[in-house]
Order: structure tokens, then C-alpha cells, then sequence
């Protein structure tokens, strides 16, 4: 099994340890093996790889930005704190957990082919739910999106030195120093 894989319904069984319920579909949180128990109408999920690093809340996480919407980012986690998982996870960045100030879209915060630095708020229901609340929180690599180029920060905007295009994101005080969160 993987997060994600569906297991069963409400209706037939319960959910246990290594599961979660979404729309009355019982889906696997972990990789792991599947043990339905028929008697106690029960489903759960061994872990397969103990010890396995998985975002929680309050995690620091590193992701690429998938896509963007006006409301919503989908972020795509591959790391946590200073760990490259082995797999990925995903991650939803809503337009009111960027800052503390009004945000009108997310499209002046990341775009796709970013990369950010994010915290986990909430893991409800298999999807990480992610702020980029902080000073060392945001964009810590950002490409433009006319030439793909690098984009260097420039006060409030962020510049690209190839084509001379400007544009905004939401940027982690270390923007283009380091990679681990």
C-alpha cells in the first residue's frame, strides 16, 4: 500500500491506525501492508519501513510549487528539515496562510517550478495543509516564467537577469542561499 491507496469503505469497515476517511473511502497514510481484520470489521496499515519520515504538524518542509490557482498553490513535498524523502507528498497552500496582511492571489506569492519552504498546519484528511507564515518561511527558489530563468530578488519584486522581467513572490528571508529547511 501506499498514501493514498483505498482500502475499503465505511460501510464495510472501520478505519484504524495507518488509515483516513475521505468522501466514505477508507485510503492508507503510510506505505505498509494492508490487514483487514473480517471478524472485527477493521482495516489498518503495518508500516512497512519503520521509522519512516512523514511531515506532521508543525514539520518545516521543502516542496516544488505544481500548480497555482487565484486561492490555492499545490506543492509537491519532497523534504523535511534536512531529510529527502523517499516519495513525495502533497501539499495545499491557501492564499489566506501566506502572511499576516492581506494576500489577493496566489499568483504574487510562488508559481509553478518554485520551490518553498513551508510549515505544516494540518495533515486532515491525507493533505498537508501549509503556511508560509514567517520570515524564513516562502519562495526560496523562483524561476521566471518568460525564460525559465533564475529570478534574483530585487526589494519587493523579484528580477530576471536574462530577459529583464519582474515579478512578484513571497520570499524566504535566505532566498537563493541554501536548500535545506
Amino acid at each position: 500500500m501506499l498514501p493514498g491507496d483505498r482500502l475499503g469503505v465505511i460501510e464495510e469497515f472501520t478505519a484504524d491506525s495507518g488509515t483516513y476517511i475521505k468522501e466514505g473511502i477508507i485510503c492508507s497514510t503510510i506505505v505498509g501492508r494492508a490487514l483487514p481484520d473480517l471478524l472485527n470489521k477493521r482495516v489498518s496499515v503495518y508500516p512497512l519501513v519503520h521509522g519512516a519520515k512523514l511531515p506532521r504538524t508543525g514539520s518545516v518542509v521543502l516542496g516544488e510549487v505544481s500548480s497555482v490557482r487565484k486561492q490555492n498553490a499545490f506543492v509537491r513535498i519532497y523534504k523535511i528539515s534536512d531529510e529527502v524523502l523517499s516519495g513525495f507528498f502533497s501539499g495545499l497552500l491557501h492564499v489566506s496562510d501566506v502572511q499576516m496582511r492581506y494576500v489577493e492571489s496566489m499568483f504574487n506569492v510562488c508559481k509553478p517550478g518554485d520551490t518553498i519552504r513551508a510549515k505544516v498546519i494540518s495533515g486532515k484528511n491525507g493533505v498537508y495543509h501549509l503556511s508560509l507564515k514567517g520570515s524564513n518561511l516562502g519562495v526560496v527558489y523562483a524561476f521566471c516564467s518568460r525564460c525559465g530563468h533564475m529570478l534574483e530578488p530585487k526589494q519587493h519584486w523579484m528580477h530576471c537577469p536574462e530577459c529583464g522581467k519582474s515579478e512578484k513572490r513571497k520570499k524566504a528571508i535566505d532566498y537563493g542561499v541554501g536548500m535545506t529547511a
